[in-house]
């Protein structure tokens, strides 16, 4: 059977527009909040290979989707490097101090061991869902979890960019530290059977111009060509990049890019050599009338047509959104 997905990465005369959706597995959904209200602590739903491989799975018993991603968070790697991380509630994410000793000290077998159950859920998910649906993993990039690291919470509010950049040596330590250990993520990800994965890194848009070479290009640059060389297809989603955009899908010659809601999708298509592209739409449209919601995304699928496009959204699903809200965007693009 046809992997829609799949094919829309690896094969340019694909025909057609797949469809996934970033955070489809929870938050909005009723049965995941089901499972949420019993299990408080969040590292410990992404690590119990049962609860998340079956959250995984939710969506696609509720939508007619493409893809399959598996539940599980871009912090796990923290996790996994000797930090604490704690979810807090209408807070996000909190991590206890980094060490950089012990960061640089972490074997690959003991990190390995701590994501295990990362590895055993995405097996659970491969065996229970079609044939033709494409199963994804993914990762956050160097950049993001180090901003993740040395901030010890989400870089959203009261941010000192130049406090976190005042160690360059430190910064490049890290990264290359990172990258290593990202692959080899990755790696055993696709082993327990994931098919693409996907590179989040979330917070792109906060690098400085003088530093995006170093601190965002070269890093995805890397996994971009392991990827390639273990001829694995990835996406990679730098978020809030505007128009150096073009500069990243120049340098890191991704396989596929994920736009956020900022870009132009018409600049995007002329702009990226040819590439698949996927996203874009806004996720706040998803809380708009039906009405509004047909015409948003009629207006991507007419700019993509005829082109290697992923329909998904410019971010993840909001959790105040209604499935059915979701059930009608599915409907307009399959009718499309």
């Amino acid at each position: 059977m046809l992997k829609r997905i799949f094919n829309c990465l690896t094969n340019k005369k694909y025909k057609g527009i797949p469809v996934w959706f970033m955070r489809q597995a929870g938050r909005h959904l009723p049965e995941f909040k089901n499972i949420r209200d019993k299990n408080p602590n969040f590292i410990n739903l992404c690590l119990n290979p049962s609860l998340s491989s079956k959250i995984s799975i939710q969506p696609v018993q509720r939508y007619d989707l493409d893809g399959v991603i598996i539940f599980s968070d871009i912090l796990l790697i923290n996790y996994a490097l000797g930090q604490n991380v704690v979810f807090k509630k209408s807070i996000g994410p909190i991590l206890k101090d980094f060490k950089i000793d012990k960061f640089l000290e972490t074997e690959e077998d003991e990190f390995l061991k701590k994501l295990e159950p990362v590895y055993q859920a995405i097996k659970k998910v491969r065996n229970n869902i079609k044939k033709n649906q494409t199963l994804i993993c993914f990762t956050g990039a160097p950049w993001t979890l180090l901003v993740y690291m040395l901030n010890k919470k989400s870089p959203a509010k009261n941010f000192n960019i130049d406090k976190l950049l005042k160690d360059d040596f430190l910064i490049n330590l890290i990264l290359k530290k990172l990258d290593s250990f990202i692959c080899l993520h990755i790696e055993k990800q696709i082993e327990a059977g994931a098919e693409i994965c996907q590179i989040f890194d979330s917070w792109a848009g906060i690098v400085p111009k003088n530093k995006l070479h170093n601190y965002c290009y070269i890093p995805n640059l890397k996994i971009s060509n392991y990827l390639k060389a273990k001829k694995i297809p990835s996406i990679f989603f730098p978020k809030g990049l505007n128009y150096n955009y073009k500069t990243f899908v120049d340098v890191v010659r991704p396989n596929c890019i994920s736009i956020d809601s900022t870009i132009n999708p018409a600049w995007a298509r002329k702009s990226f050599n040819n590439i698949p592209i996927q996203g874009g739409l806004n996720p706040k449209c998803l809380l708009k009338s039906k009405s509004e919601i047909t015409r948003e995304a009629t207006k991507y699928l007419k700019i993509f047509k005829n082109y290697n496009y992923i329909f998904n959204l410019g971010h993840g699903v909001l959790p105040n959104t209604n499935p059915d809200k979701i059930l009608h965007l599915i409907k307009t693009i399959r009718n499309f």
